[in-house]
């Protein structure tokens, strides 16, 4: 089954147009442009499923992006530790102005999340950017009934950003056995080329 979100109305308005595909279980969200390499390892959406399966609650994965980028993403308070990789969640912010992050953890393009999400979902209003903010809802399940913030085992690429595009596909032709050489080559010399232009 395909679904389309007809209007550009936010992330939380594209979540609530599969309400009825979806019904009332539990489901994950898994943005496009967030690419994880869990090579060797256990899926980054299946180690999230671990973490809702275990503590019942909702499931965010996240990252500590560096100082300065924390207004490019929705940022997660911590609040208890549960371990070395979770953490409860005590609030969040979409895209917080510079300097009032209250943290660098980053929501980084996965979630599992319970059905009770769809009441709060479409009771959302426009937030930031005048969308439906998937960060807005979140807040409020939060406040309702909890939720686990999870640094993933696996490295995270952003190919919403196009030197995380760039580097996402240099990174995955790197592992594969018939194009790493090549790769590499072209590397080297598209390095080569770029120091005799400065």
């Amino acid at each position: 089954m395909s679904l389309r979100q007809k209007q550009p109305l936010g992330l939380g308005h594209a979540v609530l147009v599969a309400r009825n595909a979806i019904g009332d279980e539990p489901f994950a969200v898994l943005l496009g442009d967030d690419l994880y390499d869990t090579t060797g390892k256990r899926p980054a959406i299946g180690q999230l499923i671990d973490v809702f399966a275990e503590t019942g609650k909702g499931a965010v994965a996240v990252m500590e992006v560096p100082v300065g980028q924390e207004h490019l993403y929705g940022v997660v308070s911590p609040g208890k530790r549960l371990d070395a990789a979770r953490v409860e969640v005590a609030s969040m912010v979409e895209k917080p102005a510079p300097g009032t992050a209250p943290s660098r953890l980053a929501v980084v393009g996965r979630y599992v999340l319970p059905a009770s999400i769809w009441p709060i979902l479409a009771q959302t209003r426009p937030g930031k950017g005048g969308e439906i903010q998937l960060t807005d809802a979140l807040l409020a399940l939060t406040q309702q009934e909890g939720m686990i913030a999870a640094s993933l085992d696996g490295e995270r690429h952003d190919a919403g950003d196009r030197l995380g595009y760039l580097r996402a596909n240099l990174a995955y032709a790197l592992r594969r056995p018939e194009l790493r050489d090549g790769v590499r080559a072209m590397c080297e010399e598209m390095l080569a080329r770029a120091k005799a232009w400065t």
